[in-house]
């Protein structure tokens, strides 16, 4: 269902060098990148605000992010090199991550130098062993690919360790959605980026990181339009011309797809513009899995003592990444945003976040979906009460949002939060050897998904956009 608000778009130009489509952070950072490089763009957001999963919204005085709030500091080089020094040097360290669960309950500061720390005194796990696992996952790359899976990987290092397994791998599939099934390398890259320095935040809040973005943008000349829905893609003789974007056709030599994958090919651009082989690979891609989150507000002048700044909850005896997924929620991440997240507001908000099935909440009738949203709210604050015990006294306001909720103001198929899985980037990186002149970015193949990723990815694609419009121009 496409957002019921849309622009007047009469007054766009006609004509563009590129179109992106979707203001995620992959869209976002090749956009800036592309009017750096002295193209004219034209940045279509079918929501009426920009940023996708990385946004945020307001009930009361409250503000709430949308999405855990965590990436690896190479979210700050990201930054200094594609946006600018004022959104860089915004990020910040989170100090405080916290695991609490049947099998250890433990902090950490995230980093490489604390995890080998804790592996020794807490799992006394031997030096060697230690080294040995750490080399292994830096030296993971897609260019040397092994072909294990992240189950094999810990079987070899930590066999018959699943207390080691959970400390290593439950933040990561909250981060992207990976299982012990999924290959190695996408729990490899993600873990061992976040391991170089720890957990980083945007100091200030997703609201101020992309109305900074957004002012960047302008400022280099992006052209932006939200509520802006693109009904299609269309092409002639095997080549991108252009869009449709409510009801107009504008031109493009390039079209940047930040939209979902699937949706891109199978919906905007159509079947009919992709050979049969290319769609048997399409087909076999899978949709990655959703969230269910809870938002908690406390009341103006009430505070809650500093419980950490991520804290990783289960009452599941042992890591299981399908029970990470049921609706019946037994394990979730809370993510506290004490007043200086955001400087000036002396605002406490607390967003629980919960990986999910679309398929549990999509069947649901209304009253079914209703009672099951007050369920989830329910169970979250039962858990939370074993952190703070008085929490219930302190709220004034609460809402859930599902993987139905995600899918209404994203757009993305079945409200996946990160795209698809893995076989789906090389569909998403072969895409403009099938339509000359359509790319895609966004998340795709788990390791591109997170804010850190999404970004990079967008770099990658739109070096490779560049180097297709010089060469036609050549």
């Amino acid at each position: 269902m496409a957002m019921a608000r849309r622009a007047d778009v009469s007054s766009l130009g006609s004509s563009y060098d590129i179109i992106v489509i979707g203001s995620g952070l992959g869209g976002l950072t090749a956009a800036n990148r592309f009017a750096r490089d002295g193209w004219k763009v034209l940045l279509l957001e079918q929501h009426t605000k920009l940023g996708g999963l990385a946004t945020w919204f307001k009930r009361k005085k409250h503000l709430f992010d949308v999405s855990l709030h965590g990436f690896p500091v190479g979210m700050k080089k990201t930054c200094r090199k594609y946006w600018n020094k004022t959104i860089a040097d915004s990020i910040v360290q989170l100090k405080g991550i916290r695991f609490h669960n049947p099998q250890f309950s433990l902090a950490t500061t995230f980093d490489i130098n604390d995890f080998k720390r804790i592996l020794r005194e807490h799992f006394n796990i031997d030096h060697d062993q230690i080294e040995a696992f750490f080399d292994c996952v830096n030296k993971m790359d897609f260019f040397n690919d092994s072909g294990m899976t992240t189950r094999e990987l810990f079987e070899k290092f930590f066999p018959g360790r699943d207390d080691v397994v959970r400390l290593l791998m439950e933040p990561i599939t909250y981060a992207n959605g990976s299982t012990l099934d999924d290959p190695a390398i996408t729990y490899g890259i993600v873990f061992s980026n976040f391991m170089s320095k720890g957990v980083y935040t945007f100091k200030g809040g997703t609201d101020k990181l992309i109305a900074e973005m957004e002012k960047e943008l302008l400022k280099n000349g992006v052209k932006v339009q939200t509520a802006a829905f693109v009904e299609k893609i269309r092409s002639e003789n095997g080549r991108v011309t252009g869009v449709e974007v409510n009801g107009r056709f504008i031109q493009a030599k390039a079209v940047l797809s930040n939209a979902n994958l699937l949706h891109t090919i199978n919906r905007m651009a159509g079947r009919h513009a992709f050979s049969e082989r290319f769609l048997k690979s399409v087909d076999a891609v899978r949709i990655n899995n959703s969230s269910a989150q809870v938002y908690i507000g406390i009341k103006q002048g009430e505070k809650i003592d500093y419980i950490g700044d991520l804290l990783f909850t289960s009452v599941m005896e042992h890591f299981d990444s399908s029970a990470m997924l049921a609706k019946k929620i037994t394990s979730r991440t809370f993510s506290i945003y004490y007043p200086d997240t955001r400087p000036g507001s002396n605002d406490y908000t607390i967003v629980s976040s919960t990986n999910a099935n679309y398929s549990d909440w999509a069947k649901l009738t209304k009253e079914e979906y209703a009672k099951a949203k007050e369920e989830l709210i329910e169970d979250t604050l039962q858990a939370l009460e074993v952190y703070i015990p008085d929490i219930r006294s302190k709220i004034d306001y609460l809402e859930a949002g599902t993987p139905c909720t995600f899918e209404h103001y994203t757009q993305h198929l079945q409200g996946a939060s990160f795209g698809t899985k893995f076989e789906g980037l090389k569909v998403s990186q072969d895409l403009p050897s099938e339509l000359a002149g359509l790319f895609h970015t966004g998340s795709v193949g788990i390791i591109m998904s997170g804010w850190l990723g999404a970004a990079n990815y967008g770099i990658i694609v739109a070096n490779n956009v560049d180097r297709y419009l010089r060469d036609a121009k050549a």
